[in-house]
C-alpha cells in the first residue's frame, strides 16, 4: 500500500510538521495501526478509509503518534486532505469522521486547506504547584482545554521567554493529559503573526511538536479575546516551525495552512 510523508502547515518541504497518511481500504486491527505509527516515527500518522456515499462523512479517519491514538490531530488531518486533493482521490470539500465528530476540509485557491475543528473550551485553573520549575518560566495564567485536546495551556510573559524553554519534560508531563501548550503574544505583529507557541507533549510520545493545529483550536478563542479580532495568524516556533491561520466562529474554529509531499512510498508488510 501507498504510503506518504506530507509536511503539514508549511508551503515548503523539511519544515512544518510531517505526518504519515495511508489510505486504506478498512481500518485493520489497532495493533497493527499503532506498529506503523511507531515504524513512521512521525508525531502522528494518519489512516483513512472512505465511507459509503450519501451519509454524514466521506471518509473515516484516525490519527496515532508513536505510542498511543489521539482524539484530535491538525496537522494530519490537513496531511490526508493534501493527498486526497493532490493525488485526485477527492475533490472539493471533504467530511472526516473522527473520534471528535465529523471535520471538515476545504481546499483554497491558493493551494492552502482550511480545516472545521471544535473550539476547545478554555476553563481558568490555577498555576499547578511544580509547573514553574518543571517549564522553566513562571506562566501569568493556566486554562484547562477540555477533553478533545487534554493540554494545559500558559500564557508567559512574552515571546523572548518562550522561545528561551527548555522543560524538564518528565516532570512536565505530570501536569495535563496530553501536554503543555506554552503561548505569549508577538513582540512585533509586523513579523506577520499575532502569537507564538511551543507545545510539548511527552505523555504521548511527542517532546516537542512542530506545529500543532489541535492546540490552535485553543489557542485562537484565547488570543481572539485578548486581541479583540476574529481572524489571527499563529507562529508556533519549534526548530521546524509553522505559521497556522486561525478564524473563530463561536463554537468552530477554522485553521488553515498549507502541505507538501515530500515522502511517497510503498509499504510492503
Amino acid at each position: 500500500m501507498r504510503i506518504r510523508i506530507v509536511d503539514a502547515f508549511s508551503d515548503r518541504p523539511f519544515a512544518g510538521n510531517p505526518a504519515g497518511v495511508l489510505l486504506l481500504d478498512a481500518f485493520p486491527e489497532d495493533d497493527w495501526l499503532q506498529k506503523v505509527a511507531m515504524e513512521v516515527n512521525h508525531a502522528e500518522t494518519a489512516f483513512a478509509h472512505p465511507l459509503p456515499a450519501g451519509g454524514e462523512a466521506d471518509w473515516a479517519l484516525r490519527w496515532f503518534t508513536p505510542v498511543a491514538e489521539v482524539a484530535m490531530c491538525g496537522h494530519a488531518t490537513l496531511a490526508t486532505a493534501h493527498v486526497l486533493h493532490s493525488t485526485g482521490v477527492h475533490e472539493g470539500p471533504v467530511r472526516f469522521a473522527t473520534h471528535s465528530g465529523v471535520l471538515l476540509a476545504t481546499p483554497g485557491d491558493d493551494g492552502s486547506v482550511t480545516l472545521d475543528f471544535p473550539t476547545a473550551p478554555l476553563t481558568p485553573v490555577e498555576v499547578p504547584d511544580g509547573v514553574a520549575e518543571a517549564l522553566g518560566a513562571q506562566p501569568l495564567l493556566a486554562r484547562d482545554t477540555g477533553p478533545n485536546i487534554g493540554d494545559l495551556l500558559l500564557e508567559l510573559a512574552d515571546e523572548k521567554t518562550v522561545l528561551g524553554l527548555a522543560p524538564d519534560l518528565r516532570a512536565l508531563g505530570a501536569h495535563s493529559e496530553r501536554g503543555i501548550i506554552a503561548t505569549a503574544r508577538a513582540e512585533d505583529p509586523a513579523r506577520g503573526y499575532d502569537f507564538v507557541s511551543r507545545c510539548f507533549f511527552p505523555n504521548v510520545g511527542i517532546d516537542e511538536d512542530p506545529v500543532t493545529g489541535s492546540a490552535h483550536t485553543a489557542l485562537a478563542p484565547f488570543w481572539s479575546e485578548r486581541l479583540g479580532r476574529t481572524g489571527l495568524t499563529g507562529l508556533q516556533a519549534s526548530r521546524r516551525s509553522g505559521r497556522v491561520r486561525t478564524e473563530l466562529r463561536g463554537d468552530r474554529t477554522l485553521l488553515s495552512g498549507r502541505a507538501v509531499t515530500v515522502i511517497d512510498g510503498e509499504l510492503i508488510t
